[in-house]
């Protein structure tokens, strides 16, 4: 299945994204898509009251606005420099264990909704990444047993501001969690979608200009081996997100760099995933507020 959720900020109402395209209202269903859903085996729950009811129930008209596919999680957990060709770009080492750095979840916003650059913010980069989502508690779990863990995977892009990031000291987490630097989605696809995570298409382009084009395939640490290896350190809750790391192609990497300004436009995808947009916008201006 191909969950998604729709409607205006803050009030989207759960969604399915059915073969043909067409967008069904979940609301009947009687949850959203959070962590008592994913909690209570909703993937299976939904799955059935799909195969009853999807025939019946509303349709979305396609001008609605998309949300991201899951409702606020517990913690985003990023895997940093998880390509070679990006800690080579970043001129930094080949990690021999994965790099793990938190995302606020204030960050998450739809997957075609706007990127602002946060008041000070100079240097805002994009990462194409595929985002993996829990479905169910998991504590030292096992490579081999990691993808009995897994609800589904999604699109992410990972935007960074590299002067808080980098420049400002402290962890990475300050660049990494400004409002709108998570559009998730289009939709959660659920494993069953995924014939194999390790083999995706990704691509981004930057107002038209191809910027990074690889594979899920390029991946240092696969879904199974950063599963197994998030658990040893925090329990992983249903609904949270690991996302997976970015290819060689970012802003930063440039020579010279380059980066997000406003008026631009980031175009993005990985296969089996779907697609989104991001315009860019700078931060409100409340001198000229009314």
């Amino acid at each position: 299945m191909k969950l998604i959720r729709h409607g205006e900020s803050g009030e989207e109402k759960p969604g399915i994204l059915l073969s043909d395209g067409i967008r069904v209202d979940a609301s009947g269903f009687g949850s959203d898509y959070d962590e008592p859903f994913f909690r209570s085996a909703g993937v299976e729950r939904l799955a059935a009251w799909v195969s009853s009811n999807a025939s019946s129930a509303p349709r979305v008209p396609s001008h609605v606005r998309l949300g991201p596919p899951i409702c606020r999680p517990s913690k985003i957990i990023c895997i940093g420099l998880n390509f070679r060709d990006h800690a080579t770009e970043s001129g930094m080492e080949i990690p021999k264990e994965p790099v793990i750095f938190f995302k606020s979840t204030t960050s998450i916003i739809g997957p075609n909704d706007a990127l602002v650059i946060p008041k000070n913010g100079t240097k805002v980069d994009w990462e194409v990444e595929m985002a993996v989502v829990i479905g169910r508690k998991a504590s030292y779990v096992t490579k081999s047993e990691a993808m009995e863990f897994v609800a589904g995977f999604a699109l992410h892009n990972d935007y960074s501001e590299r002067v808080f990031q980098l420049e400002r000291g402290g962890q990475w987490v300050k660049g990494k969690s400004a409002d709108t630097f998570a559009p998730l989605g289009p939709f959660l696809a659920t494993c069953d979608e995924i014939k194999d995570p390790g083999d995706l298409a990704m691509w981004l382009l930057v107002n038209g200009e191809i910027r990074q084009k690889s594979s899920t395939a390029n991946m240092i640490f696969d879904v199974p081996a950063l599963v197994s290896y998030v658990s040893e350190f925090m329990t992983l809750l249903p609904g949270d997100v690991i996302s997976t790391g970015t290819p060689a192609g970012v802003g930063l990497g440039m020579k010279p760099p380059i980066y997000l300004k406003a008026g631009d436009v980031v175009d993005l995808g990985i296969q089996g995933l779907g697609e989104s947009r991001q315009q860019v916008f700078d931060y409100p201006d409340s001198t000229n507020a009314d």
